[in-house]
């Protein structure tokens, strides 16, 4: 047992693309979407889910203990997002050619044990991770599978390979964190980052394809397919 739980530990952080992508039945790891609910103390600071220069400028991160949070977003970061269209969270959609970014961020564990999420793994088959890569989910019509981007003031490059259905249709990016405490440490908050990789399209429209029975899957596969066919894709 001792034998078998080390191995797991091992695995967590050596997740791969090239796995075989989950059955229509996979529905990625944190589909109640409690990811984004859970701790809402850093957006009431903020005011609530209001995005604006004003508010968000101002805020310091007094707990940030050995580098675990971010960076206070610049206020030019701030500021180039206030003339995009916002989501339901109030938070602006950029288009793909803007890689830095400020983005609502949430926080989620496999120890939540959520009612269909398999143990430890992500919306690809493979393991979590939480190295010096680490997995984030959100949505896929935004964030094609494999994203890789940077946040600001942390030294760990983060990459999409799960999805929520909270996550469809919104802007915010899920961090996954390997056990509770870290996952609430986290909470909900705004952060700086910079897409340095972007992802498979045609990987992410390969795996959608055959999940459109779930109604956040469908609709990243049809956003995502419009995009490409609109020609309007990311490019790195």
């Amino acid at each position: 047992m001792i034998i078998s739980l080390a191995c797991g530990v091992v695995l967590s952080s050596c997740g791969d693309l090239g796995s075989t992508a989950f059955t229509a039945k996979s529905q990625g790891i944190h589909d109640l979407g409690l990811g984004n609910s859970r701790i809402v103390s850093k957006e009431k600071a903020l005011g609530g889910n209001a995005y604006s220069s004003a508010n968000l400028s101002t805020v310091r991160w007094n707990e940030n203990v050995r580098g675990f949070h971010p960076a206070p977003v610049s206020q030019s970061s701030v500021s180039l997002g206030v003339s995009y269209a916002r989501d339901k969270h109030g938070m602006p959609t950029y288009p793909d050619a803007v890689r830095n970014r400020v983005v609502r961020t949430t926080a989620y564990s496999h120890e939540e044990n959520e009612p269909g999420a398999p143990w430890r793994m992500n919306a690809l088959g493979t393991y979590l991770k939480y190295g010096n890569v680490r997995s984030a989910a959100a949505d896929w019509s935004l964030y094609p599978v494999g994203t890789k981007f940077k946040i600001k003031g942390l030294p760990h490059t983060y990459m999409v390979d799960d999805y929520g259905s909270a996550l469809a249709g919104t802007n915010t990016i899920d961090i996954y964190h390997p056990n509770l405490s870290l996952m609430h440490t986290w909470g909900t908050r705004q952060a700086e980052i910079t897409v340095i990789q972007w992802g498979s399209w045609e990987r992410t429209l390969a795996i959608l394809k055959g999940r459109k029975a779930y109604p956040h899957t469908r609709k990243m596969y049809y956003a995502a397919k419009a995009k490409v066919q609109s020609g309007k894709v990311a490019m790195n």
